[in-house]
């Protein structure tokens, strides 16, 4: 194991971008509110997201775009790439695929240079993009070192190949991972367990260009259509060869259930040592495949009581994330949806059961008149506890109309995570969260190294959001990246536990989760008060078991998975 950065060298670096306010003693009784604020311009991001309204209120219209946080060129710095809609006509004809026209509908890819400001190289690195783009999953299929791009879009997906030189290649039709109908959220996992990066392709709803007219037959009160009207579709599920190829395996492997899916996440839920996959439908029951442990997954969600809510309902489910919130080392889920519906929290009993917990956790309170898209666990303060960020905006433009309390723009969400419940700290966490925006995609990373995790947020129809940390704390945080050799070069799926004084934390190495968008793959720890991290446990998805004692806070360090049989410590 290695430190990964000089932070203190950093610091410096790109202390002229982020203008920092003095930490201040915290008083561990009333630890402060978030302090976010939007760098966006500041940083050199300029990038609108299209989905080209039409007055037949296409059903695509509404749903936004992703980002995703990933270091393309491994220079120890997170680069963000934006996905961007298509031109659609009016009327559009039926069996269409979308293509873009020009710069204005182009994908984005921004390199962030040493001084912490970003540089758009979309065209040298050639991601421009076709179609009507929706989401992104990072991940290094060929464990070469370096990070690979998969675009889910409406009527066909892109796989570009990184070729390690800042240069991107299309190699969609080689490898045989260009998917068909409407993609929108994907995950990169192996499946099983050979060392090499799967694909799970999550689409939407049987949809083309109908023109179908929903709500009232009058002017200005046209909708778009409630996706019950529209047939489920399965998931598309691409193993990888290990040549470059995909062989699409759906049915094959049981995870071909007909759905109506937008977020995906990842976590071995009953702790048997697999990984677990949930998926967000809309507007019926939700997913949860339980790994059986030899190659093929079932569908539990009614038995493992994640299917509705705590009265027996479906929701639009949207966003979600799976990750321990409560620091008992099993993974809870989160699930956004549309306001009237409360947001949905379901904590692990252990049992292989979940109990409904929106009403005991608070989130019920402070969700019911919101819509929520991209979310994610995360720990802003770094007290250990992981609070909640959502980006929220409802989908219909004619909600205002029809129920006159609730908001087709929405502020941002911040939840902080007490310990024992969560509680709404937003209105007093920086001017952005007054701020009302048509939130979709949200990736969360440590842009700057500086120890506080940020947030990159999408608009439909609108501009891209970087949110810049600025929490004034003195708690300790620890950075992992892990290095996978036997395992998946991402590690993803590893498990790790840290522990300090006050106690345990678990968290599930990933790049998927949040809504059609790609975190950092690396894992963040706030430790509060404790500069020492006693204990890290490493469970890789080989099956190895690493160990390492007394690491040092505030840093962001390199973890290499250990040949079969090693001693670690």
């Amino acid at each position: 194991m290695r430190t990964l950065l000089g932070l203190s060298l950093f610091a410096v670096i790109v202390g002229a971008v982020f203008a920092r306010q003095a930490t201040h003693p915290v008083d561990p009784q009333k630890p402060p509110p978030g302090k976010f604020s939007d760098v966006t311009s500041a940083l050199g991001v300029r990038f609108n997201y299209i989905s080209s309204h039409t007055p037949k209120h296409y059903l695509p219209e509404t749903m936004g775009a992703g980002a995703a946080l990933f270091d393309y060129d491994n220079d120890g710095r997170l680069d963000l790439f934006l996905v961007n809609g298509a031109p659609l006509l009016d009327p559009t004809p039926k069996g269409t695929i979308p293509q873009k026209t020009g710069p204005n509908h182009w994908n984005r890819l921004y390199h962030q240079k040493p001084d912490g400001t970003f540089q758009d190289v979309t065209e040298k690195a050639g991601l421009q993009g076709t179609s009507y783009c929706m989401g992104v999953a990072v991940g290094d299929y060929d464990n070469d070192g370096f990070e690979d791009l998969y675009v889910t879009a409406l009527g066909g997906n892109k796989l570009y190949h990184n070729n390690g030189d800042g240069t991107f290649t299309d190699v969609t039709e080689k490898a045989g991972a260009a998917g068909g109908g409407w993609s929108t959220s994907a995950a990169w996992v192996d499946l099983d367990n050979d060392g090499l990066l799967d694909l799970v392709v999550l689409r939407y709803v049987q949809w083309d260009f109908d023109d179908i007219w929903c709500g009232e037959h009058k002017e200005g009160y046209r909708s778009y259509c409630h996706p019950d009207i529209f047939q489920p579709i399965a998931p598309l599920v691409y193993h990888n060869d290990g040549n470059g190829h995909f062989t699409e395996v759906s049915q094959k492997i049981g995870l071909s259930k007909p759905g109506k899916g937008l977020g995906i996440a990842l976590a071995d839920y009953d702790r048997d040592g697999h990984i677990d996959l949930f998926v967000a439908n809309d507007s019926m029951v939700e997913f949860l495949y339980h790994n059986k442990g030899d190659g093929t997954f079932e569908e539990v969600s009614l038995l493992s009581q994640v299917a509705v809510d705590g009265d027996g309902r479906t929701y639009a489910g949207m966003g979600v994330d799976f990750a321990d919130y409560n620091n008992d080392g099993l993974p809870d889920l989160v699930i956004t949806d549309l306001a009237n519906q409360r947001y949905a929290l379901y904590q692990n009993n252990g049992d292989g059961t979940f109990t409904y917990a929106s009403f005991a956790s608070g989130l019920a309170r402070s969700t019911m008149t919101h819509s929520g898209w991209g979310v994610r666990f995360f720990d802003y303060d770094n007290d250990g506890w992981k609070d909640l960020l959502i980006a929220q905006g409802h989908d219909l433009d004619t909600i205002e109309i029809n129920y006159p309390n609730l908001r087709y723009r929405e502020p941002m969400l911040l939840l902080r995570n007490n310990g024992k419940n969560f509680v709404d700290v937003s209105a007093d966490s920086g001017a952005l969260f007054r701020e009302p925006w048509l939130g979709r995609g949200m990736a969360i990373g440590d842009i700057d190294n500086d120890g506080r995790l940020d947030a990159v947020v999408t608009t439909n129809d609108g501009p891209v959001h970087v949110l810049h940390n600025e929490t004034p704390t003195q708690n300790h945080w620890l950075t992992l990246k892990l290095v996978g050799h036997n395992s998946n070069r991402d590690a993803i799926g590893a498990e790790v536990k840290l522990v300090t004084a006050t106690g345990p934390q678990f968290v599930t190495v990933s790049t998927a989760a949040s809504y059609l968008s790609s975190s950092d793959k690396r894992v963040h720890f706030g430790l509060g008060a404790e500069s020492l991290a006693q204990s890290i446990e490493i469970r890789w998805p080989s099956g190895v078991t690493q160990a390492l004692k007394n690491v040092r806070a505030d840093q962001i360090l390199q973890v290499d998975e250990p040949p079969p049989g090693a001693v670690t410590k």
